[in-house]
């Protein structure tokens, strides 16, 4: 590509309708509320008596909410359309956003925290099908702005929610009802009505997916996977007994790491050593940050610096993951998406609350012994498709058969953390085309 080429073509990305801009950065706001909460644990559990396995209930209540929403969230789409399921999710947000910054107890919290799971999954579920759609210049300059958000999301919620921490614990929630507000608005007004897809989903078609093999192995790797990672997104700030805005810093740098490998590393190793290959080496390293937690729990700088290393492995393990997922499954993609999520939040739900029952009954350590045994089963199963992943990036599905070309699913790095582009099929997104 000659100089002029790539200057027009990093011009397009960027030169985008207000509309695609207003999405975006809903996703940021969105993708901030992963890491945000982070920072003000320990806050919570002082300022409201509560213990930690208590406050991690705001995980588990969030994520296993999402992923059961997840298994609807097609059927919802597919019948209201891509605009008016964001603009819902958006709003529910908002609304239990913050309530939850309202609330004076954790059970209040907690409970609002699985309203918002359900926006969000509502919101994920039609976001990037709503930026494919919208963006001028095709669908590598829209997964551009979509990885872009996502970076930029995971990597300043923390730092956002240790600062409005540092305040008040009320501050993060009351933030992201603020933000996600703007967004809603800028989106209701910028973005143009999207038809409905012509073919309904039907209500059964995640679970229906998880027949298959190859859908139900990598699915079942990320359960495992997940739950070492939210084991330590949930439980290690505790041991760390840092301020809010150190927390914040510390869960920054590890969210710059989990952005760049993502978009950058992960498309490296793959190229270079194969996708099953590049994730056993991840998810090995990612067991061995968790290991060295569990030894050495109570020594802060070693703490703080795996939490920090393991957005390396969590960054690969994202990209990678998800695209095999599109590379292996034979049903459509918002499907496939729907049933790996449901699947996958299971498990990172489910983790926090397992922790805070360890901590109870044995001692903090526990936890992320566990949470390193459950990612070296990962590597095990994955194992067991380790041809199924040979021949996909060979081009070939798990029966031999040709599949799409690797940059159709380039860009679903984002849908680790959501972004399954639900609502919009080819005929959508082909009158979408034709009206701008």
């Amino acid at each position: 590509m000659s100089a002029h080429g790539a200057t027009s073509e990093k011009t397009s990305t960027f030169a985008q309708p207000k509309a695609v801009y207003a999405v975006a950065f809903a996703c940021v706001v969105s993708f901030m509320g992963i890491g945000l909460v982070d920072p003000i644990l320990p806050a919570l559990s002082s300022q409201l008596d509560a213990s930690p396995s208590q406050v991690t209930l705001l995980f588990t209540s969030y994520l296993v909410v999402t992923a059961v929403a997840m298994l609807g969230t097609n059927w919802v789409s597919s019948r209201l359309g891509a605009k008016k399921t964001l603009i819902t999710g958006l709003a529910i947000i908002v609304v239990f956003a913050a309530l939850a910054g309202l609330s004076d107890s954790v059970g209040g919290i907690v409970g609002f925290r699985a309203g918002w799971g359900l926006g969000n999954a509502l919101f994920i579920a039609t976001s990037l099908a709503v930026i494919v759609a919208s963006a001028s210049g095709g669908f590598a300059g829209a997964i551009v702005l979509y990885e872009a958000a996502l970076g930029l999301g995971i990597a300043a919620g923390p730092l956002v929610g240790g600062l409005l921490g540092s305040v008040s614990w009320r501050g993060p929630f009351f933030g992201v009802s603020a933000l996600m507000a703007v967004a809603l608005i800028a989106t209701v007004v910028l973005l143009d009505p999207t038809p409905r897809p012509a073919h309904p989903t039907p209500l059964s078609a995640p679970l229906r997916a998880l027949r298959h093999r190859g859908l139900l192995t990598m699915a079942i790797t990320a359960l495992l996977y997940n739950w070492g990672f939210f084991t330590m997104l949930g439980y290690a700030p505790f041991p760390m007994e840092l301020s809010a805005i150190q927390l914040g810093f510390v869960f920054f740098g590890w969210g710059l790491l989990v952005a760049l490998f993502s978009v950058v590393g992960a498309p490296r190793l793959q190229a270079r050593f194969g996708t099953a290959r590049s994730l056993y080496g991840a998810l090995t390293f990612f067991a061995v940050l968790l290991l060295l937690i569990a030894l050495f729990t109570d020594t802060r700088w070693v703490l703080v610096a795996c939490v920090v290393a393991a957005g390396i492995p969590i960054g690969i393990n994202n990209t990678l993951t998800t695209q095999a997922v599109m590379l292996v499954s034979p049903v459509e993609r918002p499907v496939a998406s729907a049933a790996y999520g449901f699947v996958r939040f299971l498990g990172g739900g489910l983790a926090p609350f397992v922790a805070g029952k360890l901590v109870d009954a044995f001692d903090i350590h526990v936890p992320f012994f566990v949470g390193a045994a459950t990612v070296l089963a990962a590597v095990a199963v994955l194992s067991t498709g380790h041809r199924m992943l040979a021949r996909a990036d060979a081009g070939l599905d798990e029966d031999g058969h040709p599949v799409g070309a690797a940059d159709e699913v380039a860009g679903e790095v984002a849908d680790e953390f959501g972004g399954a582009p639900a609502a919009i099929d080819g005929e959508v997104e082909a009158e979408l085309t034709h009206r701008r």
